[in-house]
């Protein structure tokens, strides 16, 4: 599988990583074995975890398949700290907070370090500066080789990428910044995309076949067995089963049929090669579905294509995104 470089850094990871979200939950410790299995047998690299999937189970799961069945230094395992499953307390970035879960991260992923550590989204009661130096404090440790953020707003990002620059060698850069994207999701090419690409920050795409809704696989309803139909998943999926939506789905089948190809295939060649994107996280649910998407490594969409697929899916920019003297 390619490689890229991500961000501006030194790291290079395969370019489609493979997602953890519903390990030890939906999806079971043997179908897990097989995701990693082929995933690492393509040439794979890129884990994504969290330390809340699962309430910690996805890490657990991910650090006794590593012991067992694909060697930790074939792996550039990347996790998530920051979320807070509490009704009224969501996200946590005190110093305090992040290094205690980094500690736990990696006592239950059973390794010493990991590859990126990602704060997991913003906190506004908390000085930026002070979250950031929890990312410093886990690089100058060892405990993390390359961090990263996800879920931040442009302004974040912005503000948070030009502090780590201000003191080079003292603080460390941001490698990576994980976000929705897709063509059912380009809200971020408003601000957050042009802010990476200016500071050098890799893009990890989550969701990067629409939540599943891509695939094709809801057209005609709701299969019994998709997330869709899931007791924990079915409201993260409800928001792409409106009319918008489906045009661009639809859309992304002709495209699918004109080549020869799946609409899974054509929808993640896209993001995949989007500009600033560096590797999007597949969140497969059997082998079965990885296989299928592993396979969009030798598709490269024709440029009509790809234009009529951006034109479909377009995004309505308004005042300040574009130039004012446009409009």
């Amino acid at each position: 599988m390619e490689q890229r470089h991500l961000g501006r850094t030194g790291l290079r990871v395969t370019r489609l990583g493979l997602g953890t979200l519903t390990w030890a939950r939906d999806t079971d410790e043997q179908e897990a074995a097989d995701q990693l299995k082929v995933f690492w047998e393509a040439g794979g690299s890129l884990v994504d975890t969290a330390d809340i999937y699962a309430d910690g189970g996805a890490e657990y799961l991910l650090g006794r398949l590593t012991e067992e069945l694909v060697p930790r230094e074939d792996l550039v395992i990347a996790t998530k700290a920051g979320s807070v499953l509490e009704a009224d307390h969501r996200v946590d970035g005190s110093r305090r907070h992040l290094l205690a879960a980094l500690d736990a991260s990696l006592e239950r992923l059973g390794t010493d370090y990991v590859d990126l550590w990602q704060l997991h989204a913003f906190d506004p009661q908390t000085p930026l500066e002070e979250t950031l130096q929890a990312l410093d404090l886990a690089v100058t440790s060892g405990r993390a080789r390359y961090v990263g953020l996800a879920n931040f707003s442009g302004w974040q990002l912005a503000k948070a990428g030009a502090w780590q620059l201000a003191a080079p060698g003292v603080r460390t850069r941001l490698a990576s910044t994980q976000m929705e994207y897709s063509l059912l999701q380009r809200g971020i090419e408003r601000e957050v995309l042009p802010a990476a690409l200016d500071l050098g920050i890799g893009l990890l795409p989550s969701s990067p076949l629409g939540r599943g809704v891509l695939t094709g696989k809801y057209r005609h309803g709701t299969p019994a067995d998709s997330r869709g139909a899931s007791e924990h998943l079915a409201a993260f999926v409800a928001p792409y089963l409106d009319e918008t939506a489906s045009r661009v789905v639809e859309a992304v089948t002709t495209a699918a049929d004109g080549l020869a190809v799946t609409p899974l295939q054509v929808a993640l060649s896209w993001v995949r090669d989007r500009p600033g994107v560096t590797a999007p996280i597949l969140g497969a649910r059997t082998a079965q579905q990885l296989r299928a998407a592993l396979s969009v490594e030798t598709l490269s969409l024709p440029d009509e294509i790809r234009r009529a697929l951006d034109d479909v899916s377009a995004p309505v920019h308004h005042y300040p995104d574009h130039d004012w003297s446009t409009l």
